[in-house]
C-alpha cells in the first residue's frame, strides 16, 4: 500500500461555504421503472460522497486497514427533492453540523450539476468503531485535530433547513 500525503487542513484551505466533496452521473442501472432514480441509488450516490469526505480527513478505506477503524452510519435522513434521470451529471456539497470525540452529525446536498437544481439531501449521524472489538471509541487526537478545523469554518454557516427534520403528514389549516 503506498502512503498517500495527510491532508491536514487550516482555516485557510477550505472554502467559506460546504465542501464541494463528490460528482457522478446517474448510471442507467440506477434508473427504476418510473424513469428516474432510484431511492436505493440516492442513498448508494451519498454513500460514495461519505467515502470521499472520509477519504479527505483520512479515514477512509486507507485508515480502516492501517488502524483497524472505521466510521459506522447510526442514522440518515433523506430528502428526495426533484427528480434526477439517467445519465445527469451530480454534484453533492458537505457541511459538518456537530461532532464530539466518538460523534459526527453531517449533511449532504446533491445538486444538478449542469441545471444547479438542489435534487436531494441527506443527513448522517456516524460512530467512530474500533473494527478488532466492534464497540465504539474516541477518534485519535488527529482526526479530531481535522474535525475541528472545518467545523470552525462551518460554524458560520448556520443549520441547514432540513436538517433535524422529522416524518410527519403535513396537514392544510
Amino acid at each position: 500500500m503506498s502512503k498517500k500525503s495527510v491532508f491536514s487542513p487550516t482555516q485557510d484551505d477550505l472554502p467559506g461555504g460546504p465542501l464541494e466533496i463528490y460528482q457522478t452521473s446517474v448510471l442507467p442501472e440506477w434508473i427504476d421503472y418510473n424513469g428516474h432514480m432510484n431511492v436505493a441509488y440516492y442513498v448508494l450516490a451519498f454513500d460514495k460522497a461519505t467515502d470521499e469526505f472520509f477519504d479527505f480527513i483520512d479515514v477512509g478505506v486507507d485508515y480502516v486497514e492501517r488502524e483497524e477503524k472505521s466510521f459506522f452510519v447510526l442514522e440518515t435522513h433523506v430528502n428526495y427533492i426533484a427528480e434526477v434521470k439517467q445519465n445527469d451529471p451530480l454534484r453533492f456539497t458537505f457541511q459538518l453540523i456537530d461532532w464530539d470525540e466518538k460523534r459526527l452529525h453531517y449533511y449532504f446536498e446533491m445538486f444538478h450539476e449542469e441545471d444547479g437544481y438542489l435534487a436531494a439531501t441527506s443527513e448522517q449521524l456516524g460512530i467512530h468503531i474500533n473494527m478488532k472489538t466492534r464497540r465504539s471509541e474516541a477518534m485519535p487526537p488527529q482526526i479530531q485535530q481535522r474535525l475541528s478545523v472545518i467545523a470552525d469554518v462551518h460554524s458560520g454557516l448556520g443549520t441547514p433547513d432540513r436538517v433535524g427534520g422529522a416524518i410527519a403528514i403535513r396537514r392544510k389549516s
